[in-house]
């Protein structure tokens, strides 16, 4: 059977036992921040078995997209270096919702296995949970099962549970042995690949409180799981996974597009040359499906989150690409592959295409152009490690390769482990959060925030715990009453019962005014949230008396608070006219809202054309201007708000109860910040600029009212001054020089023909020499790239005279190096001493200089007896 028709048969099965059909969902689970990827085909009805959900049916059926590359099910370093373990997958399932139980999920699983798909009853064995005797039962009268075959497990193999509180259970496990021992029971669950699990009943019957105690559910459910790709190879009698019709068109358009022939006849580990091509064409076939269903989902590569899995996916297999001759970007080129073959049964990827392939194509050349850098400074870090004699790679080089490079640390990880090394990734992740908190550090110092630590306050003397009510919503100055306060040099810090101060948090900065005490203004400059309470950091040189227990009135800086709710709820639309023009792919990646202007990250995969700039303005203009009313909902009960519709992001983090901030039917996202009353209030908005921050993340910044009225004056005054012209006419000649400059090297690279046709040829080495005319240093390299890129295999030498001097390069291929060890670095310190001069480099390409131009011939007349 192919797999379409094993699938469909699967489907048609349950459809027979009156199950309803129903089709995946997004392998991005948008209403579920906990999740980075749909990981199990449970996740959508998620909220049925927590009871707060229902479905119109009791029984469903279902093929679920899946990825699995992090948590407990983060088995990425197997992947293609085994024959079964996968990033991306198919969850073949059925469910019941209160409906039918073990008994018939058993016998219904046997029927299919056995009757329908004809599997060998002697190779199946069924697991049950230790005390699970009524499964045990029901799979002796239930099925002819070889009672022999029935084991059972403890908690770590056959017990189920959502999380460490909530509704768990046992669960029965159906595994074929593919051994020649039939009988081979310590096969079973032992990680083998001659004992495989390929499906997995769960029966859902308890509920586990925080005290870790078992309540029984008024409601039973049934949830099971079936590796599709894993019955595939069972049943298309395949000892791997990616021998089967699943994989084999991806795996053979790799092999197409490198010249590297698969041999599916080498076990997994095979450590040869041939077996080493297999393993990268696995993880290859692996990681691009994973890449084409998320991305088609939403999902872009990233810096955070999901969007950094898909990065890393991306660029280990790159990485891999490149040990089979894989050196320009070739991911992209599958995605019309992975549609051929499953866009009849996810059509999303078929209608996501383009934007698919454009975004991995963008972050291929992105990495493609660090990539040989990172790998030659991989290459000198392990032979200083082997000189040495050392076996971990610290976490400072680590690092480097992360920072500079780009290289995931599991990539590095990878290369170290292929050469027999280790890495330090504590370093490492000590490194990557000092770096985080220098970027935090230095955005409150740009925002001139008065910095102040508090985690504790123990010594404020409080009169209440109670969280400080926050009535910044609604009002701008309200009476408060102190409820603790302590001095700290020039400045009092003060908790009140109520504020309307708000406290900088998802990217709107803090609240700035005064508390007045007496007909006394005391300035307020930062704002801290401790245990739910807000202290307020107020500016006290006069040492006024502050006491608990005393009414003062709390006054935030309206004219600013305005400004900062005009840009915040501008960014709401913006966001959304974004997801409109650009794509949904396009998420929030970041923002900073302050009186000013507003910034917001986004990500996507190019630079963002003049005139989808100009198209996202006049969208967002359109609607502000239709005076869309705000539909606050506060302390809404979070599944009750996912049911809303609105806008949620991975990675944030929400309570039992959030709020929602709605315009109209326009906008709706979570969002705990403030804002205009309607639509009108936000004035004009202008887009100021449009920039890369990172690989596949943008940065917008712009203004509105107030901000758009300084920005006209400004362009005004410009214009006044001639200044715009000016700036125009040096764009536009800066842009000519540039483009000359260009054409003046590709004529001087055409030169290079001549050297590439006479090379000479000194004991079997073939040696290209020439004198050539560059206009500086950098030419003159670029020239020796040229040159080494054409020459193959050899060793090349160009001179040149640059503003009176002697300008020398040499290049060396790869295999001098390794097999003669030539470097090139002493070639040239060798023909600077004959011109007079010095230099130096790295053993692939080096340059020096020198002052004695007369002496150019005879340095190039000596080249050949340096070999």
């Amino acid at each position: 059977m192919t797999s379409n028709e094993i699938r469909q048969q699967f489907l048609d099965f349950f459809t027979s036992k009156e199950h309803r059909i129903v089709p995946s969902a997004p392998v991005v689970p948008y209403d579920d921040p906990t999740l980075l990827f749909t990981n199990a085909g449970m996740n959508q009805f998620k909220d049925v078995f927590l009871g707060t959900g229902s479905r119109e049916y009791k029984r469903a059926a279902d093929t679920q997209k899946c990825i699995r590359v992090s948590g407990k099910h983060n088995d990425l370093e197997e992947v293609g270096h085994d024959t079964y373990h996968h990033t991306f997958f198919e969850m073949l399932g059925n469910w019941s919702f209160g409906d039918y139980y073990k008994k018939e999920a058993i016998g219904w699983a046997w029927e299919l296995l056995t009757e329908v798909w004809k599997l060998p009853k002697e190779r199946l064995w069924a697991t049950v949970y230790r005390t699970d005797d009524e499964a045990l039962n029901y799979w002796k009268s239930e099925t002819d099962i070889n009672p022999a075959h029935i084991l059972k497990f403890d908690e770590k193999d056959n017990f189920w549970e959502m999380g460490d509180t909530g509704p768990c259970g046992p669960c029965s496990e159906i595994h074929i042995n593919l051994s020649d021992d039939l009988s081979a029971a310590h096969l079973v669950n032992a990680g083998s690949p001659l004992c495989i699990e390929i499906w997995n009943l769960v029966f859902i019957q308890y509920n586990r409180d925080a005290n870790g105690t078992l309540h029984d559910l008024p409601a039973k459910h049934v949830d099971t799981g079936m590796g599709f790709e894993r019955v595939c190879a069972v049943l298309q009698n395949k000892k791997s996974n990616y021998d089967t019709d699943v994989f084999t068109p991806l795996i053979n358009a790799v092999a197409k597009l490198s010249g590297v022939n698969y041999d599916e006849n080498l076990p997994a580990d095979d450590n040869s040359p041939v077996g080493q091509s297999n393993i990268s064409m696995r993880v290859i076939a692996d990681h691009i499906r994973t890449l084409t269903f998320a991305i088609g989902d939403g999902a872009t590569p990233g810096n955070e989150g999901r969007g950094y899995v898909l990065r890393r996916l991306l660029r280990r297999a790159a990485r891999y690409g490149r040990k089979i001759n894989l050196k320009e970007p070739f991911l992209y080129k599958l995605v019309k592959v992975v549609v051929d073959n499953f866009s009849h049964v996810f059509p999303e990827i078929k209608s996501n295409q383009s934007n698919i392939e454009k975004i991995i194509k963008a972050e291929e050349e992105s990495f493609n152009a660090t990539l040989d850098r990172g790998i030659e400074l991989f290459d000198v870090l392990v032979k200083k490690m082997n000189a040495k004699n050392e076996k971990i790679i610290s976490g400072n080089d680590v690092f480097k390769l992360y920072d500079t490079y780009g290289f995931p640390v599991d990539l590095t990880a990878v290369m170290a482990r292929e050469q027999g090394f280790a890495i330090d990734e504590t370093r490492f992740n000590e490194l990557m959060d000092e770096q985080k908190e220098r970027a935090r550090k230095s955005t409150k110092d740009k925002l001139g925030v008065v910095t102040v630590t508090i985690d504790k306050l123990d010594d404020f003397n409080l009169l209440s715990t109670a969280p400080t009510e926050f009535r910044g919503y609604d009002e701008l100055r309200c009476e408060a009453k102190i409820i603790g306060c302590k001095n700290d040099n020039d400045k009092s810090l003060v908790v009140l019962d109520r504020t309307p101060f708000y406290v900088e948090s998802g990217g709107q900065v803090g609240d700035k005014g005064n508390l007045i005490v007496n007909d006394t203004h005391l300035r307020v400059v930062n704002l801290l949230k401790v245990n739910n309470q807000i202290v307020h950091v107020v500016e006290n040189e006069n040492n006024i008396s502050l006491t608990t227990g005393m009414k003062i009135i709390a006054e935030v800086d309206s004219n600013r608070r305005w400004d900062i709710m005009r840009n915040h709820s501008a960014t709401h639309f913006l966001h959304r006219a974004m997801r409109e023009i650009l794509g949904k792919h396009v998420q929030q990646a970041g923002s900073l809202v302050n009186p000013d202007h507003l910034r917001f990250d986004f990500t996507h995969f190019e630079k963002v054309s003049q005139a989808e700039i100009e198209a996202i303005e006049s969208f967002v203009n359109e609607k502000i201007r239709e005076n869309l009313p705000l539909n606050h909902h506060r302390d809404t009960p979070f599944e009750e708000a996912k049911k809303m519709g609105a806008l949620m992001f991975f990675g944030d983090k929400y309570g039992d109860k959030v709020n929602v901030v709605q315009f109209g039917d326009f906008t709706m996202e979570f969002c705990g910040g403030t804002h205009v009353k309607n639509s009108s209030q936000i004035g004009l908005f202008k887009i100021l600029s449009e920039s890369s921050i990172a690989s596949g993340v943008r940065r917008i910044e712009a203004v509105t009212g107030a901000g758009v009225e300084k920005f006209i004056k400004e362009q005004q005054l410009r214009i006044e001054n001639g200044e715009l012209r000016i700036n125009e006419l040096h764009d536009e000649k800066k842009k000519l020089e540039k483009e000359l400059a260009e054409l003046q090297l590709k004529a001087k690279l055409g030169g290079l023909d001549s050297i590439l046709s006479s090379p000479s040829d000194v004991n079997g080495i073939k040696v290209f020499k020439g004198k050539v005319s560059a206009a500086n240093m950098d030419e003159l390299k670029s020239m020796g790239d040229e040159l080494r890129e054409k020459m193959k295999n050899g060793a090349g030498v160009l001179i040149s005279e640059i503003d009176g001097k002697v300008g020398i390069v040499a290049v060396v291929s790869d295999d001098l190096i390794k097999e003669k060890k030539i470097l090139a670095r002493n070639i040239v310190k060798q023909i600077a001493q004959v011109v007079g001069g010095s230099g130096g480099g790295k053993p692939h390409l080096a340059t020096a200089g020198g002052k004695d131009v007369s002496k150019i011939d005879e340095a190039l007349a000596g080249v050949e007896k340096l070999f």
